[in-house]
């Protein structure tokens, strides 16, 4: 026999087996809000093929406690093809518990939420991008008014925090803009190599390297690192000040969040991009200069002549059109993703994730119209 919890004023619970069968004896006082048996402690490890409930005469009251212990009992036999015999316990208990377990059977055997059809699909994506564009387009309204304030009041905009912000998206960006930039320009390099040597254009990879470096691939590197590094700061430090209430103080006191908080941080990221493009630019050459020497044997000279030739100031300016776009984007996408945010820890890490998400997708419907407009432009 086995024996759990003694006491006369707590639920407890005697456990004989008898052959094949235990017998299980349910006394004392059974309440929820009291420590009470648990169903494996009773087993002990024992493999019963019956189990038969009955009552002590010191059962002195239950409640859900009761119910509890006894789903635990059914589960158990009913997993491990064990008949349960409960009737010496109450006729409430029994109800009770049995309803409990059917409930959660027939919870784990329903079958999946039936799939929606595609006009469903679609329409609830329709509404989604439509809500989307309607706050995108409320948030980019609200930050042209708030530009527009700042350039009839200069005074009054932040650059202490502007400069704070342009070293943490300019400065501290560097080191790996500067190393995606030259892997990028080597493997521009090698992949052009591959082609141009079949026609005796060795010297023609210096005109690659440059064009596709200064109209297309600095901006647009330049521009997804920051998405995932500045961007996703962006969202985060927001997201986080909107948790803590942050956001909600500045309205009260009659500040608001866009001026005193984003502006400043779109317009260093919008400032520091085309720079970050020149040094992404100047990084990428570097990398197809060291290819074309080791791979090609072409002379440094001759390299930086070739490119000189055919890379003119309407392709420098492309580059740079392009960057000062793309930092607005990632600044915007971040600070909206921020503002957006639920109030939690997890709700912070999802903006982040989406600010990302955002401005990568944008990123990359901007630079599609920044081609077709420049193929009309004859640029």
């Amino acid at each position: 026999m086995s024996v759990l919890s003694t006491a006369a004023t707590t639920a407890r619970v005697e456990a004989r087996l008898e052959g094949d069968c235990l017998q299980v004896v349910l006394g004392g006082r059974w309440r929820v809000t009291q420590a009470r048996p648990m169903w494996t402690g009773v087993l002990a490890g024992r493999q019963p093929a019956r189990v038969q409930f009955s009552l002590a005469d010191d059962l002195a009251g239950w409640d859900s406690a009761l119910v509890l212990f006894l789903d635990e009992a059914l589960r158990w036999c009913r997993g491990h093809d064990a008949y349960c015999d409960l009737t010496g316990l109450p006729e409430a208990a029994r109800r009770l518990a049995m309803q409990m377990t059917a409930a959660q059977a027939a919870q784990a055997a329903r079958p999946g939420a039936p799939a929606r059809s595609l006009v469903a699909a679609v329409g609830d994506w329709t509404e989604r991008a439509w809500q989307e564009g309607v706050e995108i387009t409320a948030f980019v309204g609200e930050c042209v008014l708030g530009g527009l304030f700042f350039i009839r009041h200069p005074g009054k905009f932040r650059w202490r925090d502007c400069l704070g912000e342009m070293q943490g998206c300019g400065e501290r960006a560097l080191p790996i803009v500067g190393l995606i930039s030259f892997l990028v320009g080597v493997t521009l390099a090698y992949t052009g190599a591959l082609v141009l040597r079949q026609v005796g254009g060795d010297i023609w990879l210096a005109d690659l390297i440059g064009l596709a470096m200064v109209r297309e691939t600095g901006a647009v590197m330049t521009a997804v690192v920051l998405a995932g590094r500045t961007g996703a700061a962006f969202a985060a430090t927001l997201g986080n000040m909107k948790a803590g209430e942050e956001l909600d103080a500045f309205v009260t006191f009659g500040i608001r969040p866009v001026n005193f908080l984003v502006l400043p941080r779109v317009v260093a990221l919008t400032l520091m991009m085309p720079l970050l493009a020149i040094y992404s630019n100047a990084l990428g050459m570097i990398g197809g200069l060291v290819v074309a020497k080791q791979l090609l044997g072409i002379q440094p000279a001759a390299y930086w002549v070739e490119m000189f030739a055919n890379v003119n100031l309407t392709d420098i300016a492309t580059g740079l059109i392009k960057a000062v776009a793309f930092g607005l984007i990632v600044g915007l996408a971040g600070c909206l993703r921020g503002l957006q945010a639920e109030r939690s820890a997890e709700g912070v890490g999802r903006a982040a994730t989406s600010a990302v998400v955002m401005a990568l997708l944008l990123l990359v419907i901007a630079d599609a119209l920044f081609a077709v407009v420049f193929h009309i432009l004859r640029w």
